[in-house]
């Protein structure tokens, strides 16, 4: 086991890559990430923000959040994919196809920083959500 000196926390691989500051705003989260991401990050929040504009910002779980009545989805930079946390996406879903090419887990899609992020595709999977916890769908 690892202990991060920083936060405390306790991983198995020596030195892994984790998050571990203390914000409190999706503004502060993104300056506290790599330069390099920051303007994908930024672009990540816009294009959520668009497809759900009543949702209220947060961080929860240490990372920038949408909420509206519950989470609806987060999203966060790892060390080499940006993960989008919709929450668990049945296998009846609108964009299954379009996730195909998609490393997944149960409540988290991974989209690689070595390949055009899927901007459109991460609004559709909002759009869903909202209309998920509206009890549309």
């Amino acid at each position: 086991m690892w202990t991060c000196p920083k936060c405390g926390r306790e991983f198995k691989h020596s030195n892994q890559s984790h998050f571990c500051g203390d914000v409190s705003t999706i503004d502060a989260y993104i300056d506290e990430q790599p330069v390099e991401i920051r303007a994908l990050l930024h672009k990540v929040r816009a294009t959520i923000r668009e497809a759900a504009p009543d949702a209220a910002e947060k961080i929860s779980w240490g990372m920038p959040t949408f909420r509206l009545n519950e989470n609806l989805i987060h999203f966060a930079a790892q060390k080499g994919h940006l993960g989008i946390y919709p929450g668990e996406i049945p296998q009846e879903n609108p964009f299954e196809k379009r996730l195909a090419g998609y490393r997944r887990t149960k409540g988290a899609i991974q989209f690689p920083y070595d390949k055009p992020i899927d901007f459109e595709l991460i609004a559709d999977i909002t759009r869903w959500r909202v209309q998920c916890v509206r009890g549309e769908v």
